[in-house]
């Protein structure tokens, strides 16, 4: 590989147009493109599809892939699907760094290369991004309270060593959680950073959904139970999300989805293994906190990369 701060950014989109500008015009404005960024239409039916053609057009860096249309627009596996369908088009030998990208932001001009840098650092950072925020109904500029130990699942950025040896991403909801608990397990970190470079807004509120915010919680809620999570860790964070809008009833719906799964007996993630240790991970969390509870197991696996660099 001739250069070692390559990166392809696969971004999955559907009926976009509201939004997609503001992303693609803040990817032209970086510092540092990435060598190449395949957009997926996952079957758009409004302006998605030209207003990407018109971009394509203007970079060569860009490059658009249409894929059938579903009739809906999905999260969590659907997601997923469409990322491979363009990560399958792609050598991922050629790339050190790997992007899932939304195109539902707006990311400041350093972005990428301020993540980059912060790897380059740190070898063991597996994957990373910087914080979400969105702008409330009142105008005020809202964070998205995501975990320092967590990456934001719109901005997935990835050392492409660590994303081979977490086995990519699973086709489920959760995902996005799924990767990082993977990632520590196997001796990498995983991190989110609020330094001012790396903010960016989320023009879609995270937790939101095509049908309302409500279902976009409850949706969380049953991703978490798909994950293993500590029912007691999990009944913790809704209290804590009951803090945050929607006040109250954003952090009862993810109750609703958690509990609603576990008394229907959905089938959970298929590794036993990663379950028990986000278990432990968590009500150890619930002790110490979750800065201390992530130190400890990052100290205790730090050994378990002892690997060429990638």
């Amino acid at each position: 590989m001739s250069d070692p701060r390559a990166f392809v950014v696969i971004s999955p989109c559907r009926n976009e147009a509201d939004f997609m500008r503001r992303t693609l015009d803040s990817m032209v404005a970086q510092t540092e493109r990435p060598t190449l960024w395949v957009i997926v239409n996952d079957g758009s039916t409004d302006a998605t599809g030209d207003i990407l053609a018109e971009y394509a057009a203007e970079h060569d860096w860009i490059r658009v892939l249409d894929k059938p249309d579903r009739g809906h627009r999905a999260v969590g596996p659907g997601v997923i699907e469409a990322f491979y369908f363009g990560l399958d088009t792609v050598n991922l030998g050629d790339f050190t760094y790997l992007c899932k990208l939304d195109l539902d932001l707006d990311l400041p001009p350093g972005y990428f290369a301020g993540l980059m840098n912060r790897m380059e650092a740190d070898p063991r950072v597996g994957t990373c991004s910087g914080k979400a925020y969105f702008i409330d109904d009142a105008g005020r500029r809202v964070s998205e309270k995501i975990g320092d130990e967590m990456s934001v699942g719109a901005s997935k950025f990835f050392r492409r060593a660590c994303f081979e040896d977490i086995g990519g991403f699973v086709r489920e909801v959760m995902w996005d959680g799924i990767d990082c608990h993977k990632a520590r397990q196997l001796g990498w970190t995983a991190v989110s950073w609020d330094d001012d470079e790396l903010q960016f807004e989320h023009l879609r509120p995270m937790g939101s959904s095509q049908v309302s915010i409500y279902t976009g919680r409850r949706r969380h809620g049953t991703g978490q139970y798909f994950m293993g999570s500590d029912p007691l860790y999990f009944i913790a964070t809704a209290i804590n999300k009951m803090r945050h809008p929607p006040y109250v009833l954003g952090g009862l719906a993810t109750l609703q989805g958690f509990f609603g799964a576990m008394l229907r007996g959905d089938k959970q993630y298929d590794d036993p293994e990663l379950r028990r240790f986000i278990r432990a991970y968590q009500r150890r969390a619930l002790v110490a906190g979750k800065a201390r509870a992530v130190a400890e197991i990052e100290a205790e696996r730090a050994h378990l990369l002892q690997r060429a660099d990638p």
